[in-house]
């Protein structure tokens, strides 16, 4: 399975710092977004500890199979969870802080995704527009109680508040998601500060254009902030092409913010 991939993170029109972080190891099949919490740089460093942690206690995944490889996922954002909370209790200024993660493993013609708070992976696959995992959020827990719409929790004034983050306790759980790749399939991670400017039609009509995974995500992200870009905006894009073996097309081993 051979792909192409490319990601960008703004700070956006509003905020002045940028506490998003994400990392792409096209060698390894790893790919990372997080968004971090917090003020005063310290939502910055938690997003950076948790892309880099995770990556590290993945390791490789080669030959493992999807017990073996969820454990493996499990296991690396327990220990960014347990890295960061300890940093908040013995450093007074990162008391608080905390960060969302979306970390996908690619795996020969199959996906792994491990996902903590509202960062959200999605899936372009002919031409409709899955959203591959659930918001650890207040909104979506009245959505899932039918107390609100969809439409409504958009633009609920709590819509911002997560239930679930790395770093904030002593122990975190982790949802877990496998799923089948087809040649052709798109795959997007995002920040909150993409999937809050643009609707989920909004993104596949520029996952659908002209172009490649750094266009798009160069398209996604000017289009977030012409709309008004509240928040940090992160956006990782994948295309799955109609090739063997497992292979990238990207320059470089890895990326992440500075």
């Amino acid at each position: 399975m051979r792909f192409s991939c490319a990601a960008r993170t703004d700070t956006g029109v509003v905020r002045s710092g940028n506490e998003d972080s994400y990392m792409m190891l096209p060698d390894r099949g790893v790919f990372i977004v997080a968004d971090g919490m917090g003020g005063h740089a310290a939502g910055e460093v938690a997003s950076d500890m948790a892309v880099r942690i995770i990556a590290r206690e993945l390791g490789s995944l080669r030959g493992l199979d999807d017990e073996a490889a969820g454990e493996r996922m499990r296991h690396a954002i327990i220990e960014a969870n347990a890295a960061i909370f300890d940093r908040t209790l013995t450093e007074q200024d990162k008391r608080g802080m905390g960060t969302t993660t979306t970390a996908l493993i690619l795996l020969p013609q199959r996906f792994l995704l491990g996902q903590v708070g509202d960062s959200r992976a999605y899936m372009l696959r002919d031409g409709r527009m899955l959203q591959l995992t659930k918001d650890h959020s207040y909104v979506q827990e009245q959505v899932d109680l039918g107390l609100l719409t969809e439409e409504q929790a958009r633009v609920h004034p709590y819509s911002n508040v997560i239930t679930r983050c790395i770093g904030a306790n002593a122990e975190v759980v982790p949802d877990l998601y496998f799923g089948h790749l087809r040649a052709g399939d798109i795959v997007l991670l995002a920040s909150d500060g993409l999937t809050g400017m643009l609707e989920d039609e909004q993104l596949a009509v520029i996952l659908k254009g002209e172009g490649g995974p750094q266009h798009w995500v160069d398209r996604l992200i000017n289009e977030a902030n012409r709309r008004g870009g509240l928040d940090n905006i992160t956006a990782l894009v994948i295309r799955i092409e109609p090739d063997t073996p497992l292979e990238a097309t990207v320059p470089g081993l890895s990326a992440t913010k500075s």
